[in-house]
């Protein structure tokens, strides 16, 4: 199986790209989240890949960051999903992105991606739901870069991850926090009206 390849790229058009390997043109489908970031022609590259068989055909998939290779790989385990889904996913959100989405079973956001209805975005928030803290790197890596400084963004981060929408959370936060409230007191305050 080949898990990584390292080369010069020859060529780019999405959804395609080649790397030159010592003489070896390897050619690859990759999602747009790779494609923004790939380096110009004629560059060295190193791309995570997954090597694909079927009974009437091979494919070669790359992928500039192991989270998104992991998440392509995961989104094929959901019944009804191929590899030309999960690059419209790929293509479509960030990794990051998409884990709190699942995790906020926001499944409204989710059938903005194309190719995904309704029906597929429930089943990827329910078979993908225990594994979205892992998508990203695990525990608050999913909602971003890291935790939020002040502590009406916490509250916010965390309303959302207990999934009420974004535009929900931001009203309930601004309803409940007052001056010198820390996270846990606005979050307490938001949770208590909205049970009211």
């Amino acid at each position: 199986m080949i898990g990584r390849l390292k080369g010069i790229l020859v060529y780019k058009q999405p959804p395609w790209l080649m790397i030159d390997v010592h003489g070896v043109g390897y050619e690859l489908e990759a999602p747009m989240s790779t494609f923004y970031d790939l380096p110009e022609v004629g560059r060295e590259v190193v791309l995570f890949t997954h090597y694909a068989q079927k009974e009437d055909s091979v494919a070669l998939y790359g992928f500039l960051r192991e989270s998104e290779r992991r998440l392509f790989r995961d989104l094929q385990k959901v019944s009804g999903i191929g590899a030309k889904i999960a690059l419209a996913v790929l293509s479509g959100v960030p990794v990051d992105e998409f884990a709190r989405l699942v995790q906020a079973g926001d499944v409204t956001a989710l059938t903005r991606i194309p190719g995904i209805g309704k029906k597929t975005a429930e089943r990827m928030v329910v078979e993908l739901r225990d594994r979205a803290a892992d998508l990203a790197g695990g525990g608050v890596a999913v909602i971003g870069a890291g935790v939020p400084a002040d502590p009406q963004s916490e509250a916010l981060v965390a309303l959302q991850q207990l999934g009420y929408k974004p535009a929900e959370a931001q009203r309930m936060v601004r309803d409940a926090a007052a001056a010198g409230d820390d996270a846990a007191a606005i979050i307490r305050k938001a949770l208590k009206s909205a049970l009211r």
